[in-house]
Formats: structure tokens, sequence, C-alpha cells
């Protein structure tokens, strides 16, 4: 590989990084797009507790992995509610009861 195509290559990994990052930040910056995410996830992988994490709720997240794992997988029912209930909040009542109130279950 030539020096040339070597600091072409450079240089455009270098942009899709940036690009990539910035577009993860728009993402997570927006309580609507978490608001989507978390309850995507919620339905998905409810029983991984992924929707809990992505809200910033550690804690919460681990229990949830816990308790389905000791209920082989019946609690994990728990997840898929509450994407459904994050997808039809609004996304002012999203943000005010999950993001800037904490309210962790339900």
């Amino acid at each position: 590989m030539s020096e040339e195509n070597k600091q072409s290559f450079e240089k455009e990994a270098k942009q899709t990084a940036n690009e990539f990052k910035e577009n993860w930040n728009d993402l997570t910056a927006n309580g609507e797009n978490k608001k989507v995410i978390a309850g995507i996830m919620a339905i998905l992988f409810g029983p991984l507790g992924i929707h809990k994490f992505i809200l910033g709720y550690t804690k919460e997240g681990i229990i949830q992995m816990v308790i389905t794992f000791l209920t082989c997988g019946a609690a994990g029912i728990i997840g898929f509610i509450e994407g459904i209930i994050y997808l039809t909040k609004s996304d002012e009542e999203f943000y005010n009861t999950y993001q800037v109130g904490k309210r962790p279950w339900f």
C-alpha cells in the first residue's frame, strides 16, 4: 500500500469515526430518541434489562437480569410490558417520568 493510499484511508477512517460519534451524540442527547431506543430494547431484550441500562438505571437492570434468571425467564414479561408503556407515553411525559423524575419501574 502506497503512502498516499495509507493517508487517504486514515483520513476516511477518521471522518467516518467522527460522523459516527456525532450521530451517536445526537441520538443519545435527545429524550425522544432515548424513549424509542429504550422501548424497542425493552420489547426485544426486556429479560436482560438492557432498557434499564440505556436509561441509566444500572442497579435496576442488574436486578431485572437476576430475577429473570431465577424465574427461568418468566419475569421477562416485565421488560415487554415496560417497552409498551415507554412507547405509548408522549415524549414529554416519558422524559419527565423516566429521565428527569428517575422512576425506575413501570
